[in-house]
């Protein structure tokens, strides 16, 4: 595949072959579009089929024509959203196989988005929640409403956009940070809109996290791919590895199998980080319009209940410990509202707030118990339990920031019982995963040149030399992997092209200040101009729907 099928008139502005440079300018195999077509076709009919086979399951009642078309807009969206991340994050981990000749440009396409395919199938799900926890509590918890519909289009859209823009300037900006820019937009407008009380907002403690990570991995990446070049140089004295290539001719085979290699990890870490962020939202969407088959984790076994109901139970009285005296009511639906005002204002550590935190632990016990599992708690029932369950355990994520104090065993006790809350809450569909690979690994084979040729060419003054793609890739890789163990969203881009620039600053290679400053300059606004849109449609979509 190439830019052909998603613009096909971009091969007039792009040179055919740089000096010393690979072609980038083959045509495409009419063979090869008819089986992207079909692929496409049978991943978005799988997904159909899943979902369909997924509420008839659970006697889900059928969604109404209307209903059903809002859906299956949202899920487009949400998909199109990793389409385009994969060919505009991906391109950045062929780019150093490319510019090697380790690989023809389209096989490497092909291999890079068959390894991000993999890294979303088998992808832990951490990152995921990691970005939905950004969203006001507000909107999570009404996901299924207007608001909600208004909430996930906006903040897709938004990203979608900004994406676009910067591909067609050929510029390495990040989809993470278009993402995370657009969930901050909705949710500083959902606090305006609400009176500008301070309630409902942006969780910026959580933000915070997030923004420390898409700080400090580019400067990871500028220096420590600047200083595992230096250390090759000092230890490998293999002058070959120095040298830009020369003409079309492939590597020697080690270091042709060392950047083969490389790529496919950054391919593999990039899929498991980058398509989470969209399974995330996706679950939001199916939560919000079918929420008796997907509000519940209804694949855990029956086996789990009592181990459940117990640490319920025990989470319940370390609660009741720290309520000064106020007993646990049975009013669940009053413990909701205080749990929830308390989660906006993030003003956790009261007597009523803990009190009313051992209500609904009581009452999820009770729920469990007395349906026999969370596989068989009913359409009736399924919302109130959901929503209990998630502020139960976002209650526990934030008491401590709140200043409550806990002793090591207590601590325990709720960090168990958010864990068994969360699995029951917090899970991805292997239809969802396959939809969401597949986005991703279909994207990476359309519109990838453009970041190419900017990373491949117009980062440094020289040619990209096999060292330098190496070190670049191995850091990427590293840190990319990193961050899917610890749950943190970051960005392939921003890491990859920081470690090329690094590379090249450590290799006495120069800089080319004008790319340079403009990926410095999309870095700066991403943020501020994903706010502005993401908030701007929310806006009007809140009056719509």
């Amino acid at each position: 595949m190439s830019d052909a099928i998603a613009a096909g008139s971009s091969h007039a502005r792009q040179p055919a072959q740089s000096k010393g440079g690979p072609r980038l300018d083959h045509g495409i195999h009419p063979g090869g579009v008819i089986v992207f077509l079909l692929i496409l076709i049978a991943g978005l009919g799988y997904a159909v089929v899943s979902l369909i086979a997924d509420m008839n399951a659970v006697g889900e009642s059928p969604l109404a024509v209307g209903a059903f078309a809002l859906l299956g807009l949202a899920l487009l969206i949400a998909l199109g959203f990793e389409f385009v991340n994969g060919f505009h994050d991906t391109a950045n981990a062929v780019a150093t196989v490319i510019y090697t000749h380790s690989m023809p440009p389209l096989v490497a396409v092909v291999w890079s988005g068959t390894f991000n395919f993999l890294g979303v199938m088998l992808s832990s799900g951490a990152v995921a929640y990691a970005i939905v926890t950004l969203l006001p509590v507000e909107l999570i918890l009404q996901v299924g409403s207007g608001a909600g519909y208004a909430m996930i289009f906006s903040l897709l859209i938004a990203a979608i956009l900004w994406n676009l823009g910067t591909w067609a300037l050929g510029l390495p900006n990040s989809s993470s940070h278009a993402l995370i820019g657009s969930v901050l937009g909705v949710g500083l407008a959902n606090q305006l809109m609400g009176g500008g009380d301070g309630t409902s907002g942006v969780d910026w403690a959580q933000a915070f996290k997030v923004f420390q990570a898409l700080l400090f991995s580019p400067l990871i990446g500028f220096v420590a791919a600047a200083l595992l070049l230096l250390a090759l140089k000092y230890t490998v004295r293999n002058k070959t590895l120095y040298e830009a290539p020369k003409g079309e001719a492939p590597p020697p085979l080690l270091i042709r199998g060392l950047l083969i290699l490389t790529c496919t990890l950054v391919s593999f870490f990039h899929g498991g980080n980058d398509g989470q962020k969209g399974m995330g939202l996706i679950m939001l969407i199916l939560i919000g319009a079918a929420p008796t088959a997907y509000a519940l984790n209804r694949t855990m076994s029956d086996e789990t209940t009592p181990a459940f109901i117990e640490k319920s139970q025990g989470a319940s009285a370390v609660f009741a410990s720290h309520a000064d005296g106020l007993s646990a009511s049975t009013d669940a639906a009053a413990a909701r509202k205080v749990v929830g005002d308390a989660l906006k204002t993030k003003h956790l550590n009261t007597p009523d707030v803990f009190a009313a935190l051992a209500t609904l632990s009581n009452d999820i016990a009770a729920s469990v118990k007395n349906y026999g599992s969370i596989r068989q708690v009913p359409a009736a029932a399924t919302s109130n339990v959901r929503n209990d369950m998630y502020l139960a355990s976002d209650a526990v994520r934030l008491l401590p920031a709140s200043g409550a104090t806990l002793s090591d065993a207590d601590k325990g006790t709720l960090k168990t019982y958010a864990n068994l809350l969360n699995e029951g809450t917090r899970f991805i569909p292997s239809w969802v995963k396959v939809c969401v690979a597949l986005a991703l690994g279909l994207g990476t084979m359309v519109g990838w040149k453009r970041i190419v040729v900017t990373v491949g060419e117009k980062i440094g003054k020289t040619h990209l030399t096999y060292a330098q793609g190496a070190s670049a890739e191995l850091v990427a890789a590293g840190t990319i992997g990193l961050a899917e163990v610890y749950g943190l969203p970051v960005s392939t881009t921003h890491i990859l092209s920081s470690g090329v620039a690094g590379t090249m600053a450590a290799n006495g290679s120069g800089l080319q200040a004008s790319t340079v400053r403009n990926m410095a300059l999309a870095w700066v606004l991403t943020l501020p101009a994903a706010i502005t849109l993401a908030g701007g449609l929310f806006f009007i979509l809140r009056h719509v729907f």
